[in-house]
């Protein structure tokens, strides 16, 4: 069994969320490194979850770190295939380790930074596009049909089960990334919206 696309999960803090998206055939698991944010994840808890997983990539999340930061955390944190950031001078700065690079940015700001699209290209660095608004208008569709078709383009917002399916289908969309979420209580989680989306990406042999 395989999915339509490409699909990372944000933010894992439990192994129920881990598991369940490894079974699920997702492509990417992001988790916090960054001490002080509430999804924190420190190296005892990455490595309870991820020994538990095989076949899957790993992704490094940061927001604000300098690149001296996040280089010296992840030497704490072994099997990391991805850094993601917020900080683009800082993905640049650590290119060098050969890890694949994801700029996160809100939509709110893509428009002025439009100039440096090729930018993103030239290093090789994929573009995890987020909202506060989580909605996707008509607009914003056909925004992102023409992104995709210029960079590596990860579409993090307004993604339903009901348009998983279709938004799949853009040309030239690396895929797509979700958030993941807390357990009610140890080994309880409600996979519902999460669940929904997963399955309507599956494919059918």
């Amino acid at each position: 069994m395989a999915l339509k696309t490409k699909v990372k999960i944000n933010r894992i803090t439990n192994l129920t969320d881990a598991r369940y998206c490894s079974g699920m055939y997702v492509d990417i698991l992001g988790f916090s490194f960054e001490e002080g944010t509430p999804n924190y994840i420190s190296p005892t808890q990455f490595q309870e979850i991820t020994g538990w997983l095989a076949g899957i990539d790993f992704a490094a999340e940061f927001t604000d770190s300098d690149a001296y930061t996040i280089e010296k955390q992840l030497a704490d944190y072994p099997g990391i295939s991805w850094i993601e950031s917020t900080n683009l001078d800082a993905l640049i700065q650590l290119k060098s380790l050969g890890k694949g690079l994801i700029y996160r940015l809100d939509y709110q700001a893509i428009e002025s930074f439009l100039p440096q699209l090729a930018f993103l290209n030239d290093h090789q660095i994929t573009l995890h596009l987020t909202s506060i608004d989580k909605l996707l208008s008509i607009d914003n569709k056909d925004f992102i049909r023409e992104l995709s078709n210029k960079i590596n383009l990860l579409l993090g917002y307004g993604i339903t089960p009901e348009n998983a399916s279709s938004l799949a289908t853009i040309p030239g969309l690396v895929g797509f990334a979700l958030d993941g979420g807390d357990e009610i209580k140890p080994g309880l989680r409600d996979f519902d919206q999460l669940g929904s989306i997963l399955e309507n990406l599956e494919l059918v042999d």
